[in-house]
């Protein structure tokens, strides 16, 4: 068992903080000054450290770039009130690191050290993270197979690595869904549950066929019969339907979200009923049709929310809501936990130091 405190940290000699402009972030390109990694070799995890962000020899051969052993984790750094760094659950992330990692046949990373690295890492960049509301520092926690090797097996070497990028807030308006009858995200016994690269890779190519119809994200719907709601490009999704709310049960396609499970929390502390089932495209539409829908919203992996607006099904367009006041509670309940402004009854944030 790696010791955390071995953590071995090497400083960058200047920082690039000052060249960013915090009311202008480009998203997912502006990376902060060091990234943490660790190895795995001979059957264990070794040489955790902390070094500046630069590149990774990778041989041409490394079994990821091949046969796909790839994970990944989203989730963010904030700050209270008096400028402390503070993470989300952040053993949450861990734990489904590694259920992903059991899925595709790598090996689990130890949660201690996951949850430890992230706290060093945020601690040292704390000048990265915005402090306008809604904006975070996005942390990138992935494992991928470094050894070099043609063949069909697990492979024996691998890093895990934290990289850290400064974000404003994800979605700014109400978003339009384009629900997929012809290409699948994942279907049972698949790797749809696991946070696999693979998975995403498979969404591209229908992402942007529904960016050019006009939409946001894909509705993905279940691999059988088109017709069962999975969840959205990133996100889960909740329907608020006479009252109470709906998500689609983890049926071993669906992620099993961090967010989605602290909303879960949030509704039925606020007196709404919440149910965990299948749920068919048809239902919504019905509902749309009869006035019983009242408002959708997807639940991010980095903790955010997005509110609904439309979802695109064949050649028509399902209104949802041009509101969304649950959504809206959720959210700010969200932002004052993650802010240190609400008080945080469940736990959830865990100081970096």
């Amino acid at each position: 068992m790696i010791q955390t405190q071995h953590i071995h940290i090497t400083q960058a000699k200047e920082s690039n903080v000052s060249k960013l402009d915090f009311d202008n972030i480009p998203l997912g390109r502006t990376f902060t000054d060091h990234m943490f990694i660790c190895s795995y070799e001979d059957g264990a995890w070794q040489t955790p450290r902390i070094e500046p962000l630069g590149m990774i020899p990778t041989h041409p051969a490394a079994m990821a770039l091949h046969y796909g052993q790839a994970i990944f984790e989203g989730m963010k750094a904030t700050v209270d009130e008096n400028g402390e760094p503070l993470l989300f659950r952040p053993e949450e992330n861990a734990k489904r690191l590694n259920f992903s990692a059991r899925r595709m046949g790598m090996p689990e990373f130890p949660e201690e050290l996951f949850v430890e690295g992230l706290k060093k890492l945020v601690d040292m960049e704390r000048g990265w993270i915005p402090p306008q509301e809604g904006s975070a520092l996005y942390l990138r926690p992935f494992m991928y197979a470094t050894e070099p090797f043609i063949g069909m097996r697990a492979a024996t070497s691998y890093h895990f690595m934290i990289i850290a990028s400064p974000a404003g807030p994800f979605f700014t308006k109400r978003i339009k869904l384009y629900a997929e009858t012809k290409y699948i995200r994942a279907a049972e016994g698949g790797t749809g549950e696991a946070k696999a690269a693979g998975n995403y890779a498979a969404a591209i190519r229908p992402t942007e066929i529904a960016k050019s119809k006009g939409f946001d994200q894909v509705l993905w719907l279940d691999a059988h019969e088109f017709e069962y709601i999975q969840e959205v490009g990133t996100m889960n999704i909740f329907f608020k339907i006479n009252g109470k709310f709906i998500t689609p049960s983890l049926d071993g396609a669906i992620l099993d979200g961090i967010t989605r499970k602290s909303v879960i929390t949030i509704l039925e502390d606020n007196g709404y009923k919440v149910e965990q089932r299948p749920i068919k495209l048809s239902e919504i539409i019905e509902a749309s049709n009869n006035g019983t829908l009242e408002e959708a919203f997807g639940t991010g992996t980095a903790v955010g929310i997005a509110m609904i607006q439309a979802i695109g099904y064949k050649d028509e367009e399902i209104h949802v809501s041009d509101e969304s006041p649950v959504g809206q509670l959720v959210m700010d309940t969200i932002n004052g936990i993650r802010s240190g402004k609400l008080a945080d009854t469940h736990n959830w944030m865990v100081a970096v130091k």
